[in-house]
């Protein structure tokens, strides 16, 4: 049996303020950074250690995985870094209010933007600031690949794909991973490795700081997933990722 664990980066600066992120490159909160550590306590009193450890290129991702390396005492091992563990692409949406968005589109048009599975969010335009193709760290990614929105299905795609090339033959090889990625790219990285359906989909929300672990079977398929943490703490976590943005709250 194989094991990866996988964590989702602690509040951002935009998480507090209940605003879409996607590319965007917010920083941790006090609370995020706590968050983070704690995660790192979680896991050295459980017992795990690590070999390898991935983020994405955003910096909520990179110090989220830097605290919990500092707290297991293992800032030593290597760490990669990569685009395709980006957060979903929020489009146009990104930096908009999720509470306004709510307000002018309704509920259920924001929780299709959020949730569904293959409806793409308004498109940036090329020529908008927030295009990433101007930014360094995508330098050398193809111009096609970079997108001015994506669905959770486009997601699933790439995450799916570096999940293939670069995780699973370290797994295989008995490496211990860790993985500090974002919400929607954790979702999507479940349902590959799950299928699960649509509807399991809508309702799945990861909560920040909490380590996610996967038991894999010899092929690296799901045995089962489980949280390091007092269930009462990660259901009310989770409740408060799936209440963002709601008019009614």
């Amino acid at each position: 049996m194989y094991q990866i664990v996988l964590l989702r980066h602690g509040e951002s600066e935009y998480n507090r303020q209940n605003l879409f992120t996607g590319w965007s490159d917010p920083d941790l909160t006090e609370k995020g950074v706590e968050e983070a550590r704690a995660a790192g306590r979680t896991l050295k009193e459980a017992g795990y250690t690590f070999d390898l450890a991935f983020a994405s290129v955003l910096k909520r991702s990179i110090k989220t995985l830097n605290y919990v390396l500092e707290e297991l005492d293992l800032l030593w091992i290597p760490v990669q870094k990569s685009w395709k563990l980006n957060e979903r692409h929020y489009g146009a949406l990104q930096g908009l209010s999720k509470i306004e968005t709510a307000a002018k589109y309704g509920d259920e048009q924001l929780q299709i933007w959020r949730r569904s599975l293959s409806v793409r969010p308004p498109l940036l335009t090329a020529d908008d600031s927030r295009y990433a193709r101007n930014d360094r760290r995508y330098a050398e990614v193809r111009p096609g690949d970079i997108p001015l929105g994506e669905s959770l299905e486009d997601t699933v795609h790439r995450v799916g794909e570096f999940w293939n090339q670069r995780i699973v033959p370290l797994v295989m090889k008995k490496e211990r991973v860790l993985i500090s990625a974002h919400g929607n790219t954790l979702r999507a990285l479940i349902k590959y490795m799950e299928d699960i359906d649509e509807t399991a989909l809508l309702h799945l929300n990861i909560p920040t700081g909490i380590p996610l672990v996967y038991e894999l079977d010899d092929e690296v398929k799901p045995i089962r997933r489980f949280y390091l943490g007092e269930p009462e703490k990660v259901e009310e976590k989770a409740r408060e990722v799936a209440n963002q943005g709601k008019v009614t709250e």
